[in-house]
């Protein structure tokens, strides 16, 4: 049973440490380019990100999970032949469907920018996303084999070389006088840097070391038999996508229609702070589907329960104080990472990261309903979610500016999560350890007053920090609001401390004792 307790912390752990480097590229790119470009030509960037993103999903069409789930399914087996085949088929079901999504995006660009925008500066922009979506599509294909090979490490390296050589290239364009096509230019490039990367990985790690023989052709019969099968597999996933880029920027989307430009760039920044509690939320969900997945065929109540309430107070116990920290000092986050002509957005930053803490609940809702077999209810909450997100966004963003993009959004990631809480505890008859729950926030409401009372300024912002976590770790202790199992996740955190771990684990040993009393 031990193992059984530890599974859930040490997946996540490994999953989470990958997304904090990558996330912290993400921000030193969002640094770089704030700096280099003036408010509204990083406005423009941020224009393009929700298209990026929608076209990136939409032409993969859930075909690199697909690929993950055959590839595994067939080496298990021992099938070389298939997993050949399933890569190649995904592979050229990709490219063909990148194609056209570039295609699409080229031509809608102009009707976009200067018929529903009017905002000619985007076009050229716009138009640069149909060059990145074939790039970025064929490196998600790459990504689908390495991950149906378990092979996390070269999963990792692809997104790093994207995001190093995507900080690197838009940088120096940016700096040569492209302005803000040179930022989406350089993503372009990064991607297609990324390309040969994974191909270079694939080659020596799947190809050359398992895939290593001639196989004979399948008929296009029984290949179109295999693109109906990934296609009947990535349809819901690509539907959730898609949804997701909905709820996320729907905002920016409707900022470009009814504000001046330089404002997406403020709601594009705010939104990338108010993002940085689902860092634990997306590595926990990870980790609970097949958790709850293997309970669920054990029949093993307690043990789904287990990892239901560890997921919970896991989320919970770590991003509500992040969220905290975050509303507290909104003006002083801003400032210290975009530069002072960022302090505008803000107010919608506080507002956003209650969102994000709601969806960060849903994520782990969500993965569990899959975890039992119910992947569809969760998809419906989220279109559910991304249709109350275009509503409140049409009606409040002319009434409140980027204020009313960030209350849209927080409303609906709210109704997502009571849908998709409700219907879980509907199939598990599990509730969530609403006391354990309670207690956290008791300790977040007394980490924020004590914040409160330090300034808000930079240096006062690290003061609060130090300060507010102190508080709220003793607070959490005293109210006992984790349990002796989940100080298991905290130890596979502490041994990869590096220099730091020998005294660390001398607080885990006593956090284990008083939580034994």
């Amino acid at each position: 049973m031990s193992d059984k307790k530890s599974k859930l912390a040490s997946g996540s752990i490994i999953i989470l440490l990958g997304s904090i480097i990558l996330r912290l590229g993400g921000f030193i790119y969002r640094f770089i380019l704030s700096r280099l470009l003036t408010t509204t030509g990083y406005g423009l960037v941020g224009l393009t990100l929700p298209f990026q993103n929608m076209f990136i999903i939409g032409a993969s069409g859930g075909v690199p999970p697909a690929i993950a789930k055959y590839v595994s399914q067939y080496k298990a087996v021992e099938d070389k032949n298939m997993v050949h085949q399933v890569s190649v088929t995904g592979m050229k079901m990709m490219i063909f469907m990148a194609c056209i999504a570039a295609i699409i995006m080229f031509l809608i660009s102009e009707p976009i920018a200067i018929g529903m925008w009017n905002k000619p500066e985007a076009l050229l922009p716009l138009r640069l996303v149909s060059v990145i979506v074939p790039f970025s599509v064929i490196v998600g294909s790459f990504r689908g084999v390495f991950q149906g090979f378990y092979q996390m490490k070269n999963i990792f390296y692809s997104k790093f070389l994207e995001q190093i050589f995507t900080l690197i290239l838009a940088s120096c364009l940016v700096i040569v006088g492209w302005y803000a096509a040179g930022a989406v230019l350089g993503t372009a490039l990064g991607f297609l840097v990324s390309l040969f990367g994974s191909y270079y990985l694939y080659k020596r790690d799947v190809k050359d070391a398992y895939i290593n023989g001639q196989y004979p052709k399948i008929s296009f019969r029984e290949e179109l038999s295999l693109m109906k099968e990934i296609l009947k597999f990535s349809i819901p996933v690509v539907i959730s996508g898609i949804a997701e880029i909905f709820l996320y920027d729907t905002g920016t989307f409707f900022i470009g229609m009814f504000l001046p430009t330089f404002f997406a760039g403020f709601y594009t920044n705010a939104s990338a702070i108010a993002r940085i509690p689902l860092i634990l939320a997306n590595s926990v969900s990870t980790s609970v589907l097949p958790a709850t997945s293997e309970a669920d065929s054990l029949e093993d109540k307690e043990l789904l329960k287990m990892y239901m309430h560890q997921s919970y107070r896991y989320t919970t116990v770590t991003s509500l104080p992040v969220s905290g920290f975050i509303v507290v000092y909104a003006v002083p986050l801003m400032v210290l990472l975009f530069g002072s002509e960022y302090a505008k957005g803000s107010e919608a930053l506080w507002i956003l990261v209650g969102g994000m803490f709601f969806f960060s609940v849903y994520l782990i809702a969500c993965s569990m309903c899959q975890g039992l077999g119910k992947p569809a209810f969760p998809m419906y909450s989220l279109i559910t979610g991304a249709l109350v997100n275009v509503a409140f966004s049409y009606y409040l963003i002319p009434l409140y500016d980027i204020t009313g993009a960030a209350i849209a959004t927080t409303i609906a990631t709210f109704v997502l999560m009571v849908m998709t809480v409700g219907e879980l505890i509907k199939l598990s008859k599990i509730h969530p350890p609403y006391d354990d729950l309670f207690k956290m926030f008791i300790a977040a409401g007394f980490m924020i007053i004590v914040m409160y009372l330090i300034p808000h300024t930079i240096i006062g912002m690290f003061v609060g920090l130090i300060v507010g976590t102190i508080v709220y770790i003793i607070i959490i202790l005293l109210l006992k609001a984790i349990k002796e199992e989940d100080v298991v996740f905290i130890e596979h955190f502490v041994n990869r401390s590096g220099p730091l771990k020998k005294y660390l684990m001398k607080f885990v040993y006593y956090v284990k004792i008083y939580l034994h009393e």
